[in-house]
């Protein structure tokens, strides 16, 4: 390995909210359920995802999850990762920002960005064309509006014009919740290095590691004055089990599961779906996506790939597919005891 591990390793939650076979509301309660354990045990954050019009998210207003979410748990930091501006007037995606961080008592983790999906935006009659533009003159208002002192807000741009809009919510944080993005480019790193962003990435943990230490190269430069050091994250699908076989045997039709709703909608529209995305089990475990076995067998792979990937923040994702609750829970106390102890 060419760098320590850190001196506390912090660890969150990564959700789709995929579809899980179960009535919408049972899997929300499940869901409710998990975070409340998760809280107990002293898990740093829950990061939903948003995604429309497809089983791989049964969430796609994770503000409004999460502020169920809030009122059930007491420690746990909570956020959309991401929230799609795209498909949001930034006046109204800064009031519900301010909503949640208050609902929450200040526990909001702000992720944001444009998706990953064109058909998603079609849907909302946003065109591939202009999604980039639009996001990032949505990402402006929205960070103007935090970080501004004033009482009305004025902006023009191509996409969005403001003329004295009276801002009445403030953040619960100040000067504004922590922000973050999803990348799988370093050239992105250094963006987000010299705003101050935090991080949260997939894929190999030697791919990773590029982005890592593009952040940091940066970092150096544009460091201070901060409060917390920023989180370079690191997600991976965990399952836990009392033998390696009884976590495969949980592990792999739950990844089917969860394969099959991510590619619904490229297989509706006929679109060829991500070359890195692993067509199977197998495939997802020798890429490092999905980490399977024992409790010790577990913790000892995660702590290899944080390492190795140069990451701060380990993200599981503890619930997909049809992954029982109760194997969910298992996973969480194994990561509790191994990882975070």
């Amino acid at each position: 390995m060419t760098n320590s591990l850190p001196a506390k390793l912090m660890v969150g939650i990564f959700d789709h909210l995929d579809e899980d076979g179960r009535e919408i509301a049972r899997q929300y309660e499940d869901r409710m359920k998990l975070a409340e354990v998760c809280d107990r045990l002293g898990f740093y954050g829950y990061h939903v995802a948003e995604h429309h019009c497809t089983p791989h998210g049964r969430g796609p207003s994770p503000n409004l999850f999460l502020a169920g979410v809030a009122q059930r748990t007491q420690h746990l930091r909570l956020g959309p990762l991401v929230m799609l501006l795209n498909l949001y007037h930034p006046i109204r995606a800064f009031e519900e920002i301010c909503m949640l961080d208050h609902l929450s008592g200040g526990r909001l983790e702000l992720g944001m960005g444009r998706g990953s999906l064109p058909i998603e935006w079609g849907f909302f009659g946003i065109d591939e064309e202009v999604a980039t533009s639009r996001y990032l003159e949505a990402s402006e208002i929205v960070i103007q509006a935090m970080k501004g002192g004033a009482q009305a807000l004025s902006y023009k741009g191509d996409h969005f014009e403001l003329d004295k809009v009276p801002l009445m919510l403030r953040p619960h944080q100040r000067p504004q919740p922590p922000t973050w993005i999803t990348t799988s480019r370093p050239e992105v790193a250094r963006w987000a290095a010299e705003n101050d962003t935090n991080l949260a990435c997939g894929g190999p943990a030697s791919a990773v590691r590029q982005i890592t230490d593009a952040y940091r190269a940066h970092e150096r430069h544009t460091a201070g004055g901060r409060k917390r050091a920023p989180f370079l994250g690191l997600v991976r699908m965990v399952v836990a089990g009392s033998t390696t076989k009884h976590a495969i045997s949980l592990a792999a039709p739950a990844y089917q599961r969860w394969l099959r709703s991510f590619k619904f909608l490229y297989e509706l529209n006929g679109i060829q779906t991500p070359q890195n995305l692993p067509p199977d089990f197998d495939a997802a475990v020798d890429c490092q996506l999905c980490v399977v076995g024992t409790a010790a067998s577990v913790r000892q792979d995660l702590l290899d790939h944080v390492e190795e990937a140069g990451a701060n923040y380990l993200l599981c994702q503890l619930a997909f597919g049809d992954l029982p609750l109760e194997a969910s829970y298992y996973t969480a106390t194994s990561v509790h005891s191994g990882v975070m102890a």
